[in-house]
C-alpha cells in the first residue's frame, strides 16, 4: 500500500486523547500501521539506568499512534487533508491534496 503519511510530514491527530493536535512525524512503521509523531501519545517510561551518564527513572516520550487516526496537514490550503497519488508527466508519483490539488510531496 501507498504511504500517505512519511517522515517529516505535518499532521493532526482525527481520534483519541491528542484529538485536534498537531504535531510533526518523526518515524512511520508501515508494516504495524503507526507512527511517532512529536509531543503527541505521550506516556511514561520506567527506565532503569543503564550508564553513570544515563540516569534511571520515570520519563516521559512518544509512544506510536495508529496512521489511520492521522490527517496530513496541506501546505497550501491549511487543513487536515485527504491524500491522493497523481502520476506527472515526468512519470513521478506524487501525493496530493484532496481539497485543493496541490503536491504535498
Amino acid at each position: 500500500m501507498a504511504a500517505k503519511v512519511k517522515r517529516n510530514d505535518e499532521v493532526q491527530v482525527l481520534a483519541g486523547k491528542d484529538r485536534g493536535r498537531r504535531g510533526t512525524v518523526r518515524a512511520v512503521n508501515p508494516d504495524a500501521g503507526r507512527a511517532v509523531v512529536t509531543g503527541i501519545n505521550m506516556i511514561k517510561k520506567h527506565q532503569r539506568s543503564t550508564s553513570p551518564q544515563q540516569p534511571g527513572g520515570i520519563i516521559d516520550r512518544e509512544a506510536p499512534i495508529a496512521v489511520s487516526n492521522l490527517a496530513v496537514i496541506c501546505r497550501s490550503c491549511s487543513n487536515a487533508v485527504r491524500v491522493g497519488f497523481k502520476v506527472l508527466e515526468d512519470g513521478r508519483k506524487v501525493r496530493t491534496c484532496k481539497k485543493c490539488g496541490e503536491a504535498i510531496d
